[in-house]
């Protein structure tokens, strides 16, 4: 799973070395060639991991250190000098530092020191962002997607968060729909104030006004005390309104009085009480065919469907996959005690192929579930058997067969000894690291899976790829494929 690798050295050659190992590693290298550039690129931008030279003019390694220190940065940095002395390192891991090599630091020692730093920052990050969520101080950049869908979404959701407007979020069960209402109220004026989340489904229906709405002493049978409801809980802050679609109708239209007049009438009680709310609701039914059967208040429909926001499911954003995997796992871990760091590129596979209809809510479950099965510190396809058997039984018409590389070593080895790395109908979308593979790539090993399997008659290779033998032998060129063709005698 690719990570942002920020390398800052003054030297050209170093910062190229650097640059190389890190991408063959499979990680994401940004260059910096100063300290200064490199202390405001980390104020600006989000890093995994910093790979940091000590010795530069201007300003330093360890100034670097004091400003990362200075705005609470907890990227983790390792630090390199040409001067391996047991005093700079001391220094350096004091300064914050979680790492110390000496230059020219060979390959396999960083590739050990960036899987180290990178274990330790999503397990910072995820405790993070768990502390930001139960101060209510989520915001949108807590939010973990690469897909170009979501971006969509959290651009929509920063306008919501800027402004006090009613906010409506669709999507199916289980996409994140209560992360993006506490992330728009984190990134809102009201973060400081209350974020009170309701489940509309799960109230039973004789409790739903005195949930909502509080009730006085005594206004029913077992209202023992007064209590406030959640509208007056969250005043002054956000009220989220999980599954809206579920509210009966009496509720429905207290609900609306209580949104156009600002204030509430509680059970029993002899005047309203006035507040302050943000609303944001949530649904995933269609509001608009319960609208038309009746199910749903047209006026009340209006009133919430301001500024609505659709989250796509899973399966429409499986790129989202790798990342959330990881953002699971370093969690779940970390809370079971367990020494887990990575998944298995199939395994990365496995789970890019299945259609998640509980979507990132089931995924998460998964992810917990192999972690406790886990014997070894990688997780594997036999980790997740559930997924398998449903994967097994044959994946829907409109997805594509995904497998990772090391999963295809089978079947069809060409007449040189080189096995391609597809098999029938499966073809290797994602790296070892659960990045999509270059195109380029790819067709290397369709024209080579191709010619393994009709055996070399270039004839049919070029009929069945739809390309003129000419394009075909040209392609071959280009890619260094040095197959020699058996056309009938």
């Amino acid at each position: 799973m690719a990570a942002r690798v920020l390398i800052v050295d003054d030297d050209p050659v170093q910062r190229r070395l650097l640059e190389n190992m890190v991408r063959k590693f499979g990680h994401e290298p940004t260059l910096a060639e100063s300290g200064e550039q490199a202390a405001a690129m980390l104020l600006s931008e989000r890093f995994d991991c910093v790979v940091l030279d000590l010795v530069m003019p201007d300003l330093d390694g360890f100034g670097v250190l004091a400003r990362m220190r200075e705005a609470a940065l907890t990227v983790p940095v390792i630090v390199q000098t040409a001067h391996g002395g047991i005093d700079n390192a001391v220094s350096a891991m004091r300064a914050g530092a979680v790492d110390f090599v000496v230059k020219p630091v060979g390959a396999e020692r960083l590739q050990v020191s960036l899987a180290n730093a990178l274990e330790r920052s999503a397990l910072a990050g995820e405790l993070a962002r768990t502390k930001r969520a139960q101060a209510g101080t989520l915001t949108l950049r807590d939010i973990v997607t690469r897909s170009a869908k979501m971006q969509t979404v959290l651009r929509n959701a920063e306008k919501a968060a800027a402004s006090a407007i009613p906010v409506l979020i669709e999507g199916e069960s289980g996409v994140g729909k209560e992360l993006i209402a506490r992330a728009i109220h984190g990134q809102s004026e009201r973060r400081s104030r209350p974020f009170v989340a309701v489940n509309c489904g799960a109230i039973p229906e004789n409790l739903v006004e005195s949930t909502l709405f509080g009730h006085e002493k005594g206004a029913f049978t077992g209202a023992t005390e007064k209590h406030n409801g959640k509208f007056v809980e969250a005043s002054g802050g956000t009220l989220f309104l999980d599954e809206i679609g579920e509210l009966p109708m009496p509720a429905q239209v207290k609900l609306l009085r209580a949104i156009q007049e600002g204030e509430v009438e509680p059970v029993g009680g002899r005047k309203p009480v006035k507040v302050d709310v943000r609303i944001i609701s949530a649904t995933n039914r269609n509001l608009i065919d319960d609208v038309k059967h009746g199910r749903f208040r047209e006026d009340l429909f209006y009133r919430l469907h301001v500024f609505p926001i659709a989250v796509p499911p899973l399966r429409d954003r499986s790129e989202d996959i790798p990342d959330l995997v990881r953002h699971f796992l370093a969690r779940i871990a970390a809370e079971e005690g367990k020494r887990v760091r990575a998944v298995s590129p199939e395994a990365l596979a496995l789970l890019a192929r299945h259609r998640w209809p509980g979507n990132v809510r089931q995924l998460e479950n998964a992810v917990f579930r192999a972690v406790v099965l886990a014997e070894g510190d990688i997780i594997g396809v036999g980790e997740f058997p559930q997924v398998t058997s449903q994967v097994a039984q044959g994946p829907s018409s409109d997805l594509p067969h995904i497998a990772s590389a090391p999963a295809m070593a089978e079947a069809h080895p060409l007449h040189d000894g080189h096995v391609p790395q597809s098999t029938h109908g499966m073809l290797a979308l994602l790296d070892a690291h659960g990045d999509v593979r270059p195109l380029e790539e790819m067709e290397y090993e369709t024209i080579r899976f191709a010619i393994a399997h009709y055996r070399g008659q270039m004839s049919e290779v070029a009929r069945r790829l739809r390309i003129g033998r000419s394009t075909l032998y040209r392609k071959l060129e280009h890619l260094g494929l040095d197959e020699q063709p058996k056309e009938p005698a």
